[in-house]
């Protein structure tokens, strides 16, 4: 039996209470504060979890790069009333702020959260990115994919749909008009994933298409440049090579010239390919982007390097035409059918202000 301080039918705002639901345990005692025996019971651990869920993860915000929580909370700040939260919210927040004695208040973020780190800013500088793109390869590991890894490749649409050539690497026309995040015209790169829903979502398949998936495996070991690791590092967050390129390959199209520009001279450098982190690695996991203690990213200790790896969900992109050229091999191909897709949702605050 838990120490029930709240349950999931004490709130008004109707984005807390199946965040609260879902947190809660199901248990029939009668709720302190409204003598429900039907909602789910909140103790102490399970609402500091939903006041994170709620007022820090749901106000995640996404700059250019990085991204960080609108709003924090912590013990040293109670009492707090500088947050104006709307009127169907201001009861619960103040009810669990109260409850947990905690202090709600706007999140000022570090500078390196919005991509103000030396390394980030090299590379968005023409004059500047080579020399990083040359440490990159440098202080990034390589990755082996051996003849027993498989992996996948999606396509929308092929004609013919079981033609091996349809899962190669886009033809020279379309190569680098397809919006990829590391082929350019002339250099062409086939992106493939070992994770299955994570190929769906990349090539953003809808329940209309036609969607075939083909099982791919080298015929020789492939050696691929690793952006996807974890560096261990002895810097603050605003120097980190490694946190520079988590971001990369977590913004949107508008990095993507910097993405080319490194899968070129990686290509150069006589690699067969790249592993790096995909897009959609959040969405995926459910995760916060970098996430931190204090300010401090986790990145930067050692004990949590394994923990921030599994969070990582790796893509493939091997150059030229891996089919065609004979160094990788397609062991099958299926159709894919959409049965159902299931949303993970979550809520947080629909708007809040400071107090002047």
């Amino acid at each position: 039996m838990i120490t029930t301080l709240l349950c999931s039918e004490r709130f008004n705002d109707q984005g807390l209470c199946p965040d609260a639901a879902g947190l809660g345990e199901d248990d029939q005692t009668t709720c302190p504060q409204c003598g429900s025996t039907a909602g789910k019971k909140l103790d102490r651990e399970r609402l500091e979890a939903l006041a994170h869920l709620f007022f820090v993860h749901g106000t995640l915000r996404r700059p250019k790069f990085g991204g960080y929580p609108g709003l924090q909370f912590n013990d040293r700040r109670y009492p707090e009333d500088s947050v104006v939260f709307p009127a169907w919210l201001v009861g619960d927040a103040r009810l669990i702020a109260d409850t947990l004695r905690i202090g709600i208040f706007a999140y000022g973020p570090r500078f390196w959260m919005f991509g103000e780190i030396e390394p980030l800013k090299a590379l968005r500088r023409r004059r500047t990115r080579r020399a990083v793109v040359e440490r990159i390869i440098a202080e990034y590991p390589t990755h082996d994919l051996r003849l027993s890894d498989s992996f996948f490749r999606l396509r929308i649409n092929p004609k013919p749909q079981t033609e091996f050539g349809q899962y190669d690497s886009p033809p020279e026309p379309r190569s680098g008009r397809t919006y990829g995040r590391l082929d350019a015209p002339g250099q062409p790169a086939m992106y493939g994933s070992q994770d299955l829903e994570v190929c769906i979502h990349e090539c953003r398949t809808t329940v209309d298409d036609q969607t075939f998936i083909a099982t791919l495996r080298p015929t020789r070991d492939l050696r691929l440049l690793d952006l996807s690791a974890v560096l261990k590092e002895n810097v603050t967050e605003f120097e980190s090579l490694d946190l520079a390129v988590a971001m990369l390959f977590l913004a949107g199209r508008h990095s993507y010239g910097i993405c080319r520009e490194i899968a070129a001279v990686v290509r150069e450098k006589g690699f067969d390919g790249l592993v790096y982190p995909s897009y959609f690695t959040l969405a995926r996991t459910g995760g916060m982007p970098f996430p931190t203690v204090y300010g401090l990213s986790l990145r930067r200790f050692p004990s949590q390097a394994e923990y921030i790896q599994a969070t990582v969900i790796r893509n493939l992109a091997l150059f030229n035409r891996p089919i065609a050229d004979g160094c990788v091999t397609v062991d099958c191909i299926n159709r894919v059918v959409l049965n159902r897709v299931a949303y993970d949702i979550q809520f947080g605050p629909g708007d809040f202000g400071n107090r002047d």
